[in-house]
């Protein structure tokens, strides 16, 4: 997981091209189609349940993996942090 103070165009487009140069190296590797991705779904119903969590004006209750849990945390606190 990478985090940023702040989101620029420049560090957007970094972060967009990494993950694809990671997704088509690991692709290649494996002899995979890196694009047709199973977890999408997967990832947009955690989405769905967790934008709540992170924009609730009082401490939510987590039920996801540990990973998700603590992300969600770390935001929450970044965001108060800002005020």
């Amino acid at each position: 997981m990478l985090l940023a103070e702040k989101i620029t165009p420049r560090l957007l487009g970094a972060l967009v091209a990494l993950h694809e140069h990671s997704v088509f190296t690991q692709g290649t590797k494996w002899r995979i189609d890196s694009f047709d991705q199973w977890g999408v779904e997967l990832d947009k119903a955690i989405a769905v349940e967790a934008i709540p969590e992170l924009t609730s004006e009082t401490e939510p209750e987590l039920d996801h993996d540990p990973s998700t849990n603590a992300l969600i945390r770390r935001y929450r606190a970044l965001k108060r942090a800002k005020g």
